[in-house]
């Protein structure tokens, strides 16, 4: 079954005999296993449907997670970038932005707001630069946030593909996590989204997670919902795919197109970004369902769509929120997509926007801890027995 992100599937889904849809619906959602043909079922649910499938997310995810929602504090150090990667918008040839590059300063200024408002962790974010300078820069960075801090905050770190010898040597640091999104893990859309070339290398992207794996961090990776060439099938399997890697956290979004990229050429293909931020919800309570102690992350792409959409992903599956706490003034440089939300909030005002906002959700943060993988402590467990 391909079914392709199109006006004439939507016409497809509403065919479906509503009656046989609910008994099929249900009988997948009380199974410990999903098929691929039985997530694209899920990912094509209407609107009752798919309430019962948030349920069902929502239910494992506080039996396993319970009702914390863990910060963490997120620091856009640099937009600078090496790679050209179609659909983002601080691509080393989009001319029309204005680079920049945090001072280290700049960077513990935002270390220690997160730090004495116990955040509890941090993500250090920037687009991908391999060289050594940069490697050592990173390592003398991670030292003087440790200094700071007393080695109290949990860190995340977001920097693209690095040599093994390069994660070594951050992760002697004290960075125990790291995310790098694969963004599809079907080769032949991979290469839809970047230049087939050396330094975008599919098999590249996967040697680097194994060797974060190896290295010991928690590792996360995630893809772009809603992407133009994508299907339900490919989306399918990207679940399949996170769960055979067995992944320890997740950070993926709608994709929000942005107007100075290759991949806008083809928005005449996009469904609407109302059917992308619903599959996203549908993507991340599945996830949950299969992988029921990982991290999920709500992004801030979310929100670039529906203004409570980081809430709507904590109610059905997700349990990391990233504040931004990039000093205001470079935000709107770091603009990986279009609509990027929250550009003008001071750090303490997107502190207390979100307090207020996890709060009518039900759930609570859970303040001055790292919030770990659980997925990642009981896969190390089993390894040691």
């Amino acid at each position: 079954m391909n079914l392709s992100f199109s006006k004439e599937f939507s016409y497809c889904i509403f065919g479906i005999n509503f009656s046989a849809q609910v008994s099929e619906i249900d009988s997948i959602l009380a199974q410990d296993k999903f098929s691929k043909e039985d997530i694209v079922l899920l990912l094509s649910t209407n609107v009752e449907d798919r309430n019962k499938l948030y349920s069902k997310a929502a239910e494992i995810k506080e039996k396993y997670l319970g009702k914390k929602v863990h910060f963490r504090g997120l620091i856009e150090m640099s937009n600078l970038c090496h790679k050209n990667c179609f659909y983002c918008g601080i691509r080393a040839e989009n001319t029309k932005i204005k680079r920049y590059n945090l001072s280290d300063d700049e960077v513990l200024e935002a270390v220690m707001f997160a730090w004495e408002n116990r955040y509890g962790s941090i993500v250090i974010q920037t687009g991908e630069v391999n060289t050594k300078s940069f490697a050592n820069r990173v390592e003398n960075l991670l030292d003087k946030i440790n200094k700071a801090t007393n080695s109290e905050l949990g860190i995340t770190l977001s920097l693209g593909e690095q040599t093994e010898e390069t994660y070594q040597r951050w992760f002697n640091k004290r960075a125990t996590r790291y995310l790098l999104r694969i963004e599809s893990s079907n080769q032949d859309l991979y290469y839809k989204l970047h230049p087939n070339d050396k330094n975008h290398d599919f098999g590249a992207r996967i040697d680097c997670l194994k060797s974060l794996r190896k290295v010991g961090y928690q590792v996360g990776t995630g893809v772009m919902i809603g992407l133009p060439f994508q299907t339900l099938e490919h989306l399918a399997e990207d679940l399949l795919w996170m769960q055979e890697f067995d992944v320890d956290m997740v950070g993926m979004g709608p994709y929000v197109e942005h107007p100075d990229t290759p991949l806008f050429e083809h928005k005449n293909l996009l469904i609407p970004q109302e059917e992308r931020f619903n599959l996203a919800l549908k993507m991340t309570a599945i996830l949950r369902i299969l992988m029921k102690d990982i991290n999920i992350a709500a992004p801030t792409a979310l929100q670039a769509i529906d203004p409570l959409g980081r809430e709507k992903a904590i109610k059905c599956g997700a349990n990391i929120i990233m504040p931004n706490i990039t000093p205001g003034y470079y935000r709107n440089e770091y603009k990986l997509y279009d609509n990027k939300p929250c550009l003008d909030d001071a750090a303490e005002d997107c502190k207390k926007c979100l307090e207020a906002r996890i709060h009518l959700t039900g759930y609570e943060i859970g303040y001055g801890e790292h919030g770990n993988s659980q997925h990642f402590a009981s896969r190390n467990n089993k390894n040691k027995n």
